[in-house]
């Protein structure tokens, strides 16, 4: 005995009466309540697909389907961090390697001035500020793409949000460093020191470069990667 159509939607309809939000946990899940139904079908075939799906249902415990959303989103984080590091090693590759050096160089420089400590402050706030405008730009792009299709995707929420948010409180953060470090005299003491902060401020940069820019235009086609059904969309 196999399901219908409509008796599919149902379950789709069902996990997110459970707060599955996600359409590709939503998949996964109704893909596994169908063939479980159907294996209690064969054992008990005069059961309705309401007493099916109930007896299907209580396999997944006490919490429902949260355990299975949080291990979807525990692998999924993994995955975008792999696709942000796969991006960043771009950085240290030809051509894009002569402009990594060269924001080194800047750095570098503006870390051997007077005032040094302020100057990248400013550097660091104007970054951020940037980041959390196209953080609101790309939170309306999300709901809009969410209006046309009807259908939340968890990496391509990851794209659009992961990370944006924090960036508000890296000059506070960075801040403490600096005087957790007493930057000015370190400076001073080992040139090494400049180095690594200009290493750090070019790799800061990067990153959320990558994760404001690049990966929000690259988003359709990660998606496509990793969801086959997204085109059906």
């Amino acid at each position: 005995m196999k399901l219908t159509s409509q008796q599919i939607q149902e379950l789709y309809k069902f996990t997110r009466q459970h707060y599955v939000e996600h359409f590709d946990v939503q998949t996964e899940l109704v893909d596994h309540l169908a063939n479980d139904i159907e294996q209690i079908w064969r054992i008990q075939p005069n059961l309705s697909f309401e007493q099916a799906r109930a007896i299907s249902f209580k396999k997944f415990g006490v919490f429902g389907f949260m355990d299975v959303v949080s291990a979807r989103q525990k692998a999924m984080n993994k995955k975008y961090w792999k696709i942000l590091w796969r991006f960043t090693k771009e950085w240290f590759q030809l051509p894009k390697l002569i402009l990594t050096t060269t924001l080194v160089l800047f750095f570098y420089t503006i870390c051997r001035l007077t005032f040094a400590k302020y100057y990248l402050l400013g550097i660091l706030v104007m970054i951020c500020v940037y980041a959390l405008y196209k953080g609101i730009y790309l939170k309306r792009e999300l709901n809009y793409n969410l209006k046309q299709t009807g259908r939340k995707w968890m990496l391509e929420e990851m794209i659009f949000n992961t990370g944006i948010g924090s960036f508000a409180l890296l000059p506070i953060n960075f801040t403490n460093i600096l005087n957790l470090t007493n930057f000015e005299n370190a400076i001073i003491d080992a040139e090494w020191v400049a180095i690594l902060y200009a290493v750090i401020f070019t790799l800061i940069t990067i990153i959320i470069y990558i994760t404001v820019e690049v990966l929000p235009k690259k988003a359709k086609e990660l998606l496509t990667e990793n969801y086959p059904e997204y085109n059906l969309v």
